[in-house]
């Protein structure tokens, strides 16, 4: 076992020979958008962010549902084939699947995937002087919110499907391309970005500066905060994490509570070593929307700093 609870990673990584090893994750929820094709391919593209934020390539995947007894079969035919388009553009093959019957509809996959023992990329290893690069923007949560209670804006709806359906895989090859150092990376998922950055801190040993003005944020995403479209997730976060987390007055209240959103297949939060290079520059010509949000500092008793 290389990689395993100790440090809340985001998958398991068993080493089967010197030079492969296994990369296994599961994750399954409830419909957060009407469309159960779109459902469907955000719930292929979250499972398979695991993978890609260990470092690692998707090879297999079997299908979890949840459906109910007298559910509208099309609806379910429409979720498999969502799920199946995003499972077939990342290369990865569904090999079976298990279903029961439940009355709320429930949909993911167990993933396996495969990487070189010697290039896994945990959340441990931050460095102090790294910096610290996102490659999706926040909001997925309280859109998601606000689709429930009706009151999203199309432009916000369109804005959310498109960043909860683009794989990591983009961001993920160009790291594995480049040779890139990366020190230690992570998804921002379930957690948001605070309470995944503060398992980075804390298995690396270090703290975290992040600018809340360098935080990219979806459309609509302030403007669901202020209008107190906020999910439990994003309250549960902010009552564990917030504790760890030192603000300059002047970071906004709503900014503030964007960085405990807990995002459904958010992106990769990275720590590098740039040696001069300017990578989110390169990032961004490769058309991953990439922002460096911050930096690593030694530890403090403060695991993150958030700044304007």
């Amino acid at each position: 076992m290389l990689v395993g609870f100790d440090h809340a990673d985001d998958a398991g990584v068993y080493q089967i020979s010197p030079d492969l090893a296994l990369v296994q994750t599961v994750d399954f929820f409830t419909p957060i958008v009407d469309d159960p094709y779109t459902f469907g391919q955000i719930a292929a593209t979250n499972s398979l962010s695991d993978v890609y934020a260990m470092g690692g390539r998707p090879l297999t995947s079997l299908a979890l549902v949840c459906f109910p007894e007298r559910g509208d079969l099309e609806i379910l035919e429409r979720i498999l084939a969502g799920g199946l388009s995003k499972m077939t553009e990342a290369g990865c093959t569904i090999v079976g699947g298990h279903s029961i019957r439940d009355d709320e509809t429930k949909f993911g996959y167990s993933v396996t995937g495969l990487i070189d023992p010697k290039k896994v990329l945990a959340n441990k290893g931050a460095r102090p002087g790294d910096v610290l690069i996102l490659t999706k923007a926040l909001g997925t949560g309280v859109i998601s919110t606000a689709i429930k209670k009706g009151m999203a804006k199309q432009e916000w709806i369109d804005a959310a499907v498109a960043s909860m359906t683009t794989l990591n895989r983009q961001a993920a090859d160009f790291i594995r391309e480049h040779e890139i150092q990366v020190n230690a990376m992570t998804d921002i998922t379930g957690f948001g970005l605070i309470g995944h950055a503060r398992e980075m801190a804390l298995a690396s040993g270090v703290s975290l500066g992040l600018a809340a003005s360098r935080v990219p944020l979806l459309p609509g995403a302030q403007e669901c905060v202020r209008a107190g479209y906020i999910p439990g997730g994003l309250k549960n976060n902010r009552d564990f994490s917030e504790c760890m987390v030192h603000y300059e007055e002047s970071v906004p209240e709503d900014v503030k509570a964007l960085l405990y959103d807990p995002q459904t297949a958010g992106g990769l939060l990275m720590s590098i070593t740039t040696h001069g290079n300017n990578w989110q520059s390169q990032l961004n010509e490769a058309g991953i929307p990439a922002m460096q949000i911050g930096e690593v500092l030694p530890g403090a008793k403060a695991k993150i700093e958030v700044s304007r």
